[in-house]
């Protein structure tokens, strides 16, 4: 399928029928904007009405994707409380707030051995998840390489340990193999009140091309945000204008209910 240029991206978002439609949405870089750290993020105003909204249009066929654990998904949007799928796909939190784990936590010597990256040098943010970590270098580009060799050789002293490693922006994230975005997505399509309806997800990141690949089996539709990736129904510029459509399309379904 040809990306669909932005000038018509929002004619097309927003002419989603509600009715038929689960909605599926990253949230570093799609819906919120890239904050210098992962604590230093801004959730723009409005933007929890608005997914409140389409929650209640969408019967509940809403749900947040991203590689924040669930408890810091609420945080971000308290009071709202939203189907989640959190850590890249190892934990799941559905409408009725039954919670899925499908990862067991990285050894915590493991995990200490990697948190010593902040060591190499000032601006090294150190993200525990406990069934992954990640080292954040957005703000010390110029470490990325001793970062990823002190990566390296953590990973090494717990060969016996299965790890794999994922890229983001200016990330290094150890996680457990085998889980990631897409699969929790399949696994989440199988649930009430999702099951049944079309998969439409937007992301940004290398972190949801699991997404994009699973999502022609599925039956679904993907969007990104300032990134090519195969099979898309289009492109947003930005989170701003991911957040336009978003309340667009929350109000036609709105009009037309």
């Amino acid at each position: 399928m040809q990306t669909i240029a932005n000038d018509a991206i929002m004619d097309v978002f927003t002419k989603l029928d509600l009715q038929k439609i689960a909605l599926l949405l990253d949230v570093d870089g799609t819906i919120v904007d890239i904050g210098p750290s992962p604590v230093e993020v801004q959730i723009a105003d409005g933007l929890p009405e608005t997914l409140g909204r389409l929650f209640d249009l969408l019967r509940g066929a809403i749900a947040l994707v991203s590689g924040r654990p669930i408890t810091d998904l609420d945080r971000l949007f308290v009071p709202l409380r939203l189907p989640l799928i959190g850590g890249h796909g190892a934990e799941m939190r559905l409408c009725d707030n039954e919670l899925f784990f499908w990862a067991k936590p990285l050894p915590q010597d493991l995990r200490l051995r990697l948190a010593d990256a902040a060591s190499i040098g000032p601006g090294i943010v150190v993200e525990d998840k406990d069934y992954s970590l990640a080292l954040h270098y957005r703000k010390a580009p110029d470490l990325a390489e001793r970062i990823r060799r002190h990566v390296a050789a953590s990973r090494a002293a717990f060969g016996g340990e299965p790890t794999e490693l994922l890229l983001g922006k200016a990330m290094f994230e150890v996680k457990r193999p085998g889980i990631n975005k897409g699969e929790a997505i399949r696994k989440l399509m199988a649930h009430p009140p999702f099951a049944g309806r079309i998969p439409v997800f937007i992301g940004d990141d290398i972190t949801d091309e699991s997404v994009f690949k699973v999502l022609p089996e599925i039956g679904g539709k993907g969007f990104s945000v300032n990134r090519h990736f195969p099979g898309l129904a289009g492109t947003f510029k930005d989170p701003a204008h991911v957040r336009d459509a978003l309340n667009a399309l929350a109000a036609n379904g709105q009009a037309a209910a």
